[in-house]
């Protein structure tokens, strides 16, 4: 079993990362919150959890424990699996899920991309004695002004992000005109993040 992988990173998207360790490259799928942590670094160490199935095996990796214990209860909630822990903790930060989950915040959690009310409520059953959040967990609200703006490295880097997430690349994009006219210095954690609650 993989605990963690540590080397050079070689490859950083905000969905993936592909980290040498000793010539081998171990492709790992991230959160936003563990692209940010090691976007610009060129040595790192991810946590790392591994989900093996019959047709593919896969590495999860994460720089916070917290959040590798959070994906780790996530899936084994019934009807969530890795893909959409993942998307969890990409719209909402640690902090958020937690406070999310023990103040029983079923209408925060159905605001992620493939999670339902029966899902949102099995989540906080299952998961309200087993989280204890340490932050106050409070939200952003979105940029309300639209704009078109041209393409940028942080545009397109978070178009490609929501297409790789599953969005369709036309909605996508909508919005992401909308978030960088009203903010052109916008991040691609905050605008990918500030998309997820959109689409």
């Amino acid at each position: 079993m993989i605990d963690y992988v540590k080397g050079t990173v070689e490859e950083l998207t905000p969905t993936y990362a592909v980290i040498d360790c000793s010539g081998i490259g171990y492709r790992c799928e991230i959160s936003l919150p563990t692209f940010t942590a090691i976007e610009g670094k060129q040595q790192v160490k991810l946590l790392v959890h591994e989900a093996i199935r019959e047709d593919a095996w896969t590495l999860y990796g994460f720089t916070d424990e917290r959040e590798r214990n959070l994906f780790r209860l996530l899936i084994g909630v019934s009807g969530v699996g890795a893909g959409t822990a993942r998307m969890i903790l990409s719209a909402l930060s640690v902090p958020e899920l937690e406070a999310s989950i023990m103040n029983g915040d079923h209408v925060r959690l159905k605001g992620v991309k493939g999670i339902g009310a029966k899902t949102a409520q099995r989540i906080i059953v299952d998961l309200k004695d087993k989280v204890k959040p340490t932050d106050d967990g409070s939200i952003l609200p979105l940029p309300t002004s639209t704009g078109n703006i041209a393409s940028t490295p942080a545009f397109d880097e978070s178009l490609a992000a929501l297409v790789m997430l599953g969005f369709p690349r036309a909605q996508s994009e909508k919005v992401l005109k909308k978030l960088f006219g009203a903010d052109p210095g916008l991040k691609v954690e905050a605008a990918i993040k500030q998309a997820l609650a959109i689409l």
